[in-house]
């Protein structure tokens, strides 16, 4: 059977065993990888996987197993199970399936053949190119911490007995490569990758091997800046980190348990004017667009922040219960566990700045380009980490620092970045361009 005949299966059999309500949620996997190091496997690996997951409720209490055994016996074992445990779970008046019109399906965006018939030597080829490339860019790199290529395949199905109903394919392939530049008794790392929906999209290994080097090699020298405050520039892959972090703020589930900074904020301005900050399951070639969410609810976008506005939190069906709001179709899932609150293709919008630009605006401040450690406090706001750069004199990028600590508070961040770059590439699942925040602490020597 295909994996939605199956989800029915075990739906109908769940309702037999005294479901009142039931969901099955059925996935299969492929992921395969290589990793080289001086041009021989280092590691080899291909992975298949495939389960199923029940969620069942009855009299308000729910139920959930899951298994591998997709035979009708095992589906069966597995709803009496399920149903089996939600008679001694507690109740929970939020506890029941999404239904009616927020069930559906949107665009699913791109899944690619090519990806599935990837020949069983491309990995290695591309992680050799990688390598190969690097050391050819620059005389000082000597050795890597690690370069590889690898692909994924997923195909999943789910079905409910309040309506959901809906299969869903993805596949992505990546390449990254981090090599280690040395001299003077010096060792700095540092990484590259890239990740897409579709082969034809995906950046060259030999650029990607390119780019690393530059980026480890110009770290060479780097010393460390006295303690001050200064503007700071996030190039776009820590830019994607810091709103990355920003997402468990605007988790519907701790802004319902009063565990946000922003909880309190929703309709109110919390960043400047340039910011808008969106979820979108829809976006074409996003890494994460899918055609619903975990639980069948329609993907759509979601505007979190916009024009600087607070416009909305994350929630799946059940914790936007809970709150008395409205589902933004975030739930996320395995076959393996129940849904809860994540994020699709997370961005930060464009703006008009070249880098440059960015850059040329400031007259003594830090570049930075790696960040260590987490170092966000969501309930305070309060944010501190580990960091390393480029230092930034009179609108130049003039020498590389490390071991430096930039610290704030993020809702002060938010409100002070005062550039946005019109660099946004959408390499991973999370993506920003260049952002410039007017002052922040860098704490060094």
């Amino acid at each position: 059977m295909s994996l939605l005949d199956t989800c029915e299966q075990l739906v109908k059999l769940a309702g037999k065993a005294g479901a009142a309500e039931a969901e099955a949620y059925a996935e299969r996997t492929r992921d395969a990888s290589v990793r080289v190091r001086d041009g021989e496997i280092e590691q080899l690996e291909q992975a298949s996987s495939k389960g199923i997951g029940l969620r069942v409720i009855t009299g308000q209490r729910l139920g959930f197993a899951y298994g591998t055994d997709l035979s009708k016996g095992g589906l069966k074992q597995l709803a009496e199970k399920a149903v089996a445990l939600a008679k001694g779970a507690a109740k929970d008046p939020a506890n029941a399936l999404p239904r009616g019109a927020e069930l559906g399906a949107a665009s699913a965006g791109d899944y690619d053949p090519a990806i599935a018939e990837i020949p069983p030597d491309w990995k290695l080829r591309a992680a050799r190119e990688a390598e190969s490339a690097a050391r050819a860019e620059d005389a000082r790199v000597r050795k890597f911490d690690s370069t590889g290529a690898g692909d994924f395949l997923s195909e999943s199905a789910i079905f409910s007995s309040r309506g959901a109903r809906g299969e869903s394919r993805a596949s992505y392939a990546y390449v990254y490569c981090s090599p280690v530049a040395e001299a003077d008794g010096q060792l700095q790392t540092a990484s590259w990758s890239d990740t897409r929906r579709t082969l034809a999209r995906l950046q060259r290994p030999e650029e990607v091997g390119r780019i690393a080097a530059r980026r480890a090699a110009r770290m060479l020298g780097a010393r460390k800046p006295k303690t001050q405050r200064v503007p700071v520039v996030f190039e776009p892959q820590l830019a994607a980190g810091f709103i990355g972090g920003i997402t468990a703020a605007v988790n519907g589930l701790l802004v319902h348990k009063k565990s946000s900074f922003l909880g309190a904020l929703l309709g109110k301005r919390v960043a400047a004017q340039d910011v808008t900050l969106v979820d979108d399951a829809t976006l074409e070639h996003g890494i994460a667009t899918r055609p619903f969410d975990g639980e069948g609810v329609e993907s759509r976008r979601t505007a979190v922040i916009e024009n600087g506005v607070l416009r909305s939190f994350l929630y799946d069906a059940t914790t936007a219960r809970k709150a008395k709001a409205k589902s933004t179709a975030s739930a996320s899932r395995g076959w393996s566990t129940l849904p809860s609150i994540g994020t699709s293709n997370l961005y930060l919008q464009v703006g008009k700045l070249r880098p440059e630009e960015i850059i040329r605006g400031v007259k003594s401040g830090l570049y930075v380009t790696a960040m260590l450690g987490r170092g966000a406090d969501v309930i305070s706001g309060d944010y501190s980490r580990g960091a390393n750069g480029i230092w930034i004199e009179n609108g130049e990028l003039a020498y590389p620092v490390q071991e430096v600590t930039v610290s704030g508070n993020l809702l002060q961040m938010l409100q002070g970045i005062d550039a946005v770059g019109n660099d946004l590439d959408f390499r991973s699942a999370t993506a920003a361009p260049t952002i410039r925040f007017a002052e922040l602490v860098v704490s060094g020597a």
